[in-house]
């Protein structure tokens, strides 16, 4: 009899070794995945625009089972959109690639040290390092003779000038759609794009980065120069600042590639 129990003892703690085994076996899979593959994307818009011109991303990513949300910037200062991006953030319910458009970049660069943001995607935007505002990156090289960036006005705000805002900002959408743009784009505040960063999330997370080679807006020699030094893995794309408009599906794959990356350790 007491040989039996004591079989019977050591088959149940076979038995229990072998499930506990089995358990982690089945569950570290699933934590690889979760670490390694984001379902939720959140798209911070740049200034004189809003997020509406990323609906074509927006449904490409939505198709591919992506969960998206997109951020209205308030555009009134650095600290306000980085809150604006934070309350985003916050009701992600995992693992989340945070996409920047232009001014964008500059908000992602600081609100991407959320727990919640595994990657990053510049996407023809600013990218400062640590004390460097978006200003100081505009001075690094001169202006395109399109640029329409005006100064700020008597309230501190800035526009985009409308005789410069096709071939400036969005050279290659249609006349009609551009002329739409202008009517409803949002100025900026001159504060925002003179506040530093204090500490920039791809220092500790993975980013990509997309260079519009016709950029006017943003000099594609300062896209390349910033995203050489965040290390970013760069795709190059012909077209304007607004290209995620224009070549919606490669943004969209640059995006999906940001997903199954990794924060660094």
């Amino acid at each position: 009899m007491k040989t039996k129990k004591l079989q019977h003892a050591g088959l149940s703690s076979l038995l229990t070794i072998a499930m506990f085994f089995g358990a982690v076996a089945m569950s570290a899979p699933a934590n690889a995945q979760t670490q390694t593959s984001a379902k939720n994307v959140v798209i911070v818009h740049g200034a004189f625009a809003d997020a509406s011109g990323w609906e074509s991303v927006y449904k490409i990513l939505v198709r591919h089972g992506f969960t998206v949300t997109l951020v209205q910037n308030p555009l009134t200062s650095l600290e306000d959109d980085v809150a604006a991006t934070e309350r985003a953030l916050d009701k992600q319910d995992g693992p989340t690639v945070l996409v920047g458009h232009s001014w964008g970049g500059t908000v992602i660069t600081q609100a991407g040290n959320s727990s919640k943001v595994t990657s990053l995607v510049y996407v023809a935007a600013f990218a400062p390092d640590a004390g460097e505002s978006t200003l100081d990156l505009v001075k690094t090289s001169p202006p395109a003779p399109e640029n329409g960036i005006m100064n700020p006005d008597d309230k501190g705000l800035i526009y985009y000038d409308k005789a410069k805002f096709h071939a400036g900002f969005a050279a290659d959408v249609s006349k009609e759609k551009a002329d739409f743009m202008y009517a409803s784009h949002a100025p900026i505040n001159v504060k925002a794009f003179i506040t530093p960063v204090t500490q920039p999330a791809w220092k500790t997370k993975p980013s990509f980065a997309i260079v519009a080679t016709d950029d006017k807006s943003i000099s594609p020699v300062i896209e390349r120069t910033m995203y050489k030094r965040t290390g970013s893995v760069v795709t190059e794309l012909k077209g304007s600042h607004v290209i995620f408009m224009s070549q919606p599906e490669a943004v969209a794959k640059v995006i999906e590639a940001a997903a199954k990356a990794s924060a660094k350790p």
